[in-house]
Order: structure tokens, then sequence, then C-alpha cells
């Protein structure tokens, strides 16, 4: 048994046995045999993660949160990457439920979650929440990701507020409402011209804030889905001689490693990603050990940092 616990770096068991059994195994040259194992156990020890990007460090941080928390229950992560497909998802749905995984988190590209009923394999959503379907959730409360950004801007002094909003999943349509509420708030109106489409990524938020750059009236502050939009919407006013954030100040969502260390360090909402992958992976592991576990949804508090692509000086 104490063999076992240490091969499967279970928490009881003391550290100096531990150790013996590893530097003995090692000398052995032994692997543990994971087929057999799961034949005995009648589970694999997988659970697949299924993401949209995994260029975006927000993903990245989720990975390492869900592989950190579920290794010392002895399982092991399978990453799905689907490309905001919502059909690359569903083959890699079947991919990995053909392996036999004992469980599933999923950050959705789908815009219905009708496959996703039929799952009967344990599963917990993450980021992107579809609101027929009853599952376990985990992420940010996305309407108040969108007002502490708009509001933020409002306080520097912003007035013509532009938003440039992302993929159709639910964390972006609940930042626009976000937005919307906070300039109702405030009594500013929500200018339709100066809400554009600019997905995810660096390159789809250069090419929408040069679209808005061409629009009246000119903005003076633009609150983006995420931080990678909000690098290519800097790239993109930058070229056309303007400052941030003199002229527009700009804020992003996510906190990725490197907002700090741009040119210009980029202001963001932190929705405290490691701990929506934490959470996430303990509520699997909940839902693995059986018992009919009502669904619920879990919600990390975001919060704000503010760097110097919105803060104005004073008058």
């Amino acid at each position: 048994m104490a063999v076992s616990k240490a091969l499967r770096n279970h928490a009881d068991i003391r550290a100096e046995t531990k150790a013996r059994v590893l530097r003995r195994a090692a000398e052995l040259n032994y692997r543990v045999d994971w087929v057999a194992r799961s034949l005995r156990a009648g589970r694999s020890y997988l659970v697949g993660l299924v993401l949209p990007d995994l260029m975006q460090s927000f993903f990245a941080e989720i990975a390492t949160a869900v592989a950190e928390t579920l290794a010392p229950a002895g399982y092991h992560v399978l990453i799905s990457h689907t490309r905001e497909s919502a059909e690359e998802e569903i083959k890699n749905l079947d991919l990995l439920i053909a392996r036999k995984v004992d469980g599933l988190i999923i950050a959705s590209a789908q815009r219905s979650g009708r496959l996703l009923k039929r799952l009967t394999t344990p599963y917990v959503l993450i980021d992107r929440k579809l609101s027929e379907v009853p599952a376990n959730f985990v992420g940010s409360e996305n309407e108040q990701v969108g007002r502490i950004a708009t509001e933020h801007l409002i306080e520097q002094g912003c007035r013509r507020i532009a938003h440039l909003t992302g993929p159709k999943v639910s964390s972006a349509a609940g930042r626009l409402a976000g937005y919307r509420s906070a300039l109702r708030k405030h009594g500013l109106k929500a200018r339709e011209n100066l809400i554009v489409p600019a997905g995810h990524d660096d390159e789809a938020g250069y090419v929408a804030m040069r679209k808005l750059l061409t629009r009246q009236p000119h903005v003076d502050g633009v609150f983006c889905f995420n931080d990678p939009a909000a690098v290519g919407a800097m790239r993109a006013i930058l070229e056309e001689g303007l400052t941030i954030p003199g002229d527009i100040s700009l804020i992003g969502v996510a906190n990725m490693h490197y907002s700090d260390l741009l040119s210009v360090p980029l202001s963001t909402v932190d929705q405290d990603t490691a701990r929506i992958g934490k959470v996430a992976a303990e509520r699997l592991l909940e839902c693995m050990k059986g018992g009919g576990l009502k669904a619920k949804s879990l919600l990390v508090p975001p919060h704000l940092i503010v760097r110097a692509s919105s803060r104005r000086p004073r008058a």
C-alpha cells in the first residue's frame, strides 16, 4: 500500500517513505502500467481539458492550475485545442470520450449546449456559460468585468468610450452588457457605431481598432474584450500617431503575463485565472466521486489593475 501511494503521489504518506520508494523505483527503472491500473480500477485516471485557444496566457494559466490540482489525486490531463470552432470541439470531445477519460473541463466554443446535454461523462464548464445547459460552471461574473473596466475609463475622464467585443460566447455578451450598464449609470450614451466586433486575438483587435479610428465621434477611451485584442488596438492607435492614454485610454481583460512589459503597460481587469482553474478541477473531482451533485455556478471575483494605458493625470 505504501508503494502504491508513493507512486500515485498520494497525500496520505510520509515524505521520507515516498522518497525511499521513488528512489528504489528509479534504480529499477520502474514505470507504472497505467493501462493495467485502468483495467483494474475501472477508470483511466485521465481528465480531458478542452480549450479554444492555447496561444492565450489566460487558458495556459488555467491548464497549469488544473494539472497542479488534479495531480495529487493521481489524474493526468489531456489538452484539446479547438481553435474557437464548435465543430472541432465536438470532434475532440468524441476522441476524449473514446479514450475513456474520467472527466472533462470545457471552455466551450458552442453557441448552443444541445450536444453537451448528451454527455454522460462528468464535466465542468469554465469561462463560457451555456444558459440552456444545467451544468457546473466556474468563471467570472462578466457583466461585473464590463462595469469595472468601463467605470474606470469614466473615472479617468473619458466620455466617448468604445467597446471592442469578443466572439459570440457568454463571456463577451456579459462584458458588453456591463459596458452598457456602466454608461447608463453615468448618463452616457452607448453609441452603436462605437461597438465593434473584434474577436479574441491581437490581429482582430488591430483590424477593429483601425475601423473605429475612422468613425465619428472620435473616441477617448476603449474597453477591449481581452488583453490580446487590446494589444492589437494599441498598435493601431500608435500607428496613427496618437498617444496612449493622452488621446485614447485603453483597458483589457485577463492580466496576461506580459501586460506590464509593453511599451505602454496595459491596464486590465484580472479574473484570477489560476483560481478559476483550481476551483474547476476541485469541482470536477467532487463530480467524479459520484453522488449526484447538484449543478452550480462558482464565480471568482475580478479586480482592476491600473497601469499606464488608462491612467490620466488629473487636471
